[in-house]
């Protein structure tokens, strides 16, 4: 799995006009994921994301989590995290998984994230044409591949 986490004041899913889900201070969290993922990488991955220690604390050092500040995530799927480009100009997302596999993965991930946070997790629409907005804050954009742990 791929994460690309950004950190935000505010961010959004809209869906044929119509806003699907937002959060305020939080996480955009855009997931990308492949057949060789496994429960190991959800939970590794969820538990990474939620204790990120990437908000400010009282001395304004990045040193407290989204846990720890109530905050909230938004998970967008996104197949295009697994972008190839090694040849010529046009992308190939060989690596992204068919959606009768990626979508009970994302589904896992959805509850695993919501198991460690503690509450519900806002969400996009698997497939979906989706017009997500954020205010990055700081900007903080962090990417996590679990296939690349070390």
């Amino acid at each position: 799995m791929i994460a690309v986490i950004q950190r935000v004041s505010e961010a959004s899913v809209t869906i044929e006009g119509k806003v699907k889900s937002s959060i305020g201070k939080g996480l955009l969290v855009l997931v990308g994921i492949e057949d060789a993922d496994t429960q190991e990488d959800i939970d590794w991955l969820a538990n990474k994301i939620v204790n990120l220690r990437i908000f400010d604390d009282s001395e304004g050092v990045m040193n407290i989590s989204a846990k720890d500040v109530g905050g909230d995530i938004l998970a967008v799927s996104q197949f295009t995290l697994h972008a190839s480009t090694k040849k010529g100009n046009r992308p190939s997302y060989i690596k992204a998984s068919k959606p009768e596999v990626a979508i009970p993965l994302y589904e896992k991930f959805i509850k695993t994230l919501e198991l460690n946070l503690e509450k519900p997790i806002q969400t996009g629409v698997f497939g979906a044409d989706m017009k997500v907005s954020l205010l990055n804050d700081g900007p903080v954009t962090i990417v996590i591949d679990t296939k690349n742990r070390v």
